[in-house]
């Protein structure tokens, strides 16, 4: 049910909720929306691109949204959003929800658009908006292009006003990021905390959700290549189930040609295995197999960890919002995180069995610890409220 109505002026989120509809996305767009709507802000969801969208069915990308608007739209009007949400297909000229001229209107009258992921490209009717607000999900990599003079890039950061950034160790003296040409400003990401309520009923596996190979988004900096590809990291410790007697499973997106060796390699160490997009299709699904975790382990990829970023994964602070301990890989968060009891930081397996070791020996205090992480430090009301003060809105 919606509140009273808002009076801290109209914000639109763009998004990619339409052109990913899988589930760990619809959180994260969820979060920021609903957010902003209890700190009474009069929230609005907004895509309005060129790009062909992402449909799960065929696994590939397509130029009809109108699959994936049929499932995202549903959800969310039932938190609240109808008439509160527009799809504009900038090409085929097609609208969806809200009309061309109420999408148009909206950028007139709104106080503040936040570009959360900055996938929504911004053109001369965007301009229109008073304040524009670029929220970075996945730092390093736009930071080494503004180094290497990416124009492009530099003109689409160049249409907002302040940049936030996941990365909250940019700038810091042990971050190898170069930062200039922009102020970027830490933040990360908002949960809604009762969305992730759960019983502290110690689960069956650890587990994670994954993409095990992300292609075309290694860079290379100063004759040095940064691998955007978490395969090249749970390698590493595929051994882990062998080390520790208990249940490991992922839940990944594998692509066709590499299924049946994924799985084969899994399975010989000792790993199970389910598809990611099929768990993903299902909002109820993908929360319950968080919250029905052990715990959560996972890694980073290289760009966060060889260079320092500070970035921590939407993701993780769902598991912790769920009152699962998280075991990531170090990417300099524990600098502004607590870590050590409900979350752990890790650089090699020594690191990960301590923490297996530590949760196993009181499950139940660590799952206290990891929703408390989640309510000091993730809490959408907490994280997106500085956010706007920050912005000055």
């Amino acid at each position: 049910m919606r509140s009273e109505r808002p009076s801290k002026g109209k914000i639109i989120v763009f998004g990619i909720l339409f052109w990913y509809p899988l589930a760990g996305v619809t959180y994260q767009f969820l979060h920021y929306l609903l957010g902003l709507r209890r700190l009474g802000y009069d929230a609005y969801y907004i895509e309005d691109s060129w790009r062909w969208i992402y449909n799960p069915r065929i696994n590939d990308l397509s130029p009809d949204a109108t699959e994936n608007i049929q499932q995202i739209a549903p959800i969310l009007e039932a938190y609240g959003f109808k008439d509160r949400w527009g799809f504009r297909d900038y090409l085929g000229g097609e609208c969806y929800g809200m009309t061309e001229a109420q999408i148009l209107q909206l950028y007139q009258e709104a106080d503040a658009f936040l570009n959360v992921t900055g996938d929504q490209e911004i053109r001369e009717e965007h301009l229109a908006c008073r304040r524009r607000i670029y929220v970075e999900s996945d730092p390093v990599a736009s930071q080494i292009r503004i180094a290497q003079d990416d124009q492009k890039l530099i003109a689409h950061l160049s249409a907002h006003d302040t940049h936030f950034s996941f990365g909250e160790n940019l700038g810091a003296p042990d971050c190898g990021v170069p930062v200039g040409g922009f102020q970027w400003l830490p933040t990360r990401q908002p949960v809604v905390l009762d969305l992730w309520d759960s019983n502290f009923t110690p689960g069956i596996a650890y587990n994670t959700i994954a993409t095990w190979n992300n292609k075309g988004k290694d860079i290379t900096y100063q004759g040095k290549t940064y691998y955007w590809r978490k395969a090249r990291e749970l390698e590493k410790f595929l051994d882990l189930p062998k080390a520790r007697p208990l249940p490991f499973e992922m839940a990944t997106n594998v692509s066709e040609e590499e299924r049946e060796n994924v799985r084969s390699l899994l399975q010989k160490h000792g790993w199970s295995q389910v598809d990611a997009v099929e768990l993903s299709q299902d909002m109820k699904n993908y929360r319950a197999y968080i919250q029905e975790s052990r715990g959560e382990f996972t890694v980073a990829k290289e760009q966060y960890t060889r260079l320092l970023s500070g970035w921590f994964s939407d993701r993780s602070a769902c598991y912790l919002a769920a009152g699962r301990p998280v075991i990531t890989q170090e990417t300099g968060f524990s600098k502004f995180l607590p870590t050590g009891k409900g979350l752990f930081a890790f650089n090699n397996m020594e690191d990960i069995l301590a923490a297996l070791d530590a949760i196993e020996s009181d499950y139940k205090g660590n799952c206290q610890a990891a929703r408390e992480i989640a309510s000091e430090y993730f809490a959408a009301e907490k994280v997106i409220g500085s956010l706007m003060e920050r912005a000055g809105l």
